[in-house]
């Protein structure tokens, strides 16, 4: 039996999600620097966040910027194939630094179920919260997913 598609073929997922304090949009190559400049600097911070102490991202060494390169292109042809959704959190409604990052992927576990992930920069984590709301609220209205698992 095929593994059903995790979103259906008629639906335009949303490439973008703006907020008074961030704006969301598709990773890509285009956040190289950036996004690895913000992970690295919070290594502690992302392993302290619900979702993310149980695995091995972020890696405690770092990683180069090609492999990093190499992880963004992975993401953005989920993007593309439908079978994973991962977006730049970045700073404000127009800035371009990348502040943090969300991840949307069907469960393994429990199909029909998406499972979301967030984290932001160790200097910004007071976005932590109002970035799992505004997230959350768009995940139910927006999206066309049975059951949402946001950690």
């Amino acid at each position: 039996m095929p593994t059903p598609a995790f979103v259906p073929d008629d639906f335009t997922p949303p490439r973008t999600l703006t907020a008074d304090r961030f704006r969301l949009e598709p990773l890509g190559p285009q956040h190289n620097a950036a996004d690895l400049a913000a992970w690295t600097s919070s290594v502690a911070h992302i392993r302290a966040t619900p979702g993310f102490a149980e695995g091995s991202w972020p890696p405690a060494d770092g990683m180069a910027p090609a492999d990093n390169l190499r992880d963004l292109r992975r993401h953005a042809d989920d993007f593309e194939q439908r079978t994973g959704f991962t977006f730049s959190v970045l700073d404000g409604p127009t800035d371009a630094d990348v502040v943090g990052c969300v991840y949307v992927y069907p469960s393994r576990t429990e199909p029909g179920t998406a499972r979301a992930s967030s984290w932001v920069r160790a200097d910004r984590a007071e976005l932590d919260g109002p970035l799992h709301r505004a997230v959350a609220d768009w995940l139910a209205a927006d999206w066309p997913f049975e059951r949402i698992d946001y950690r």
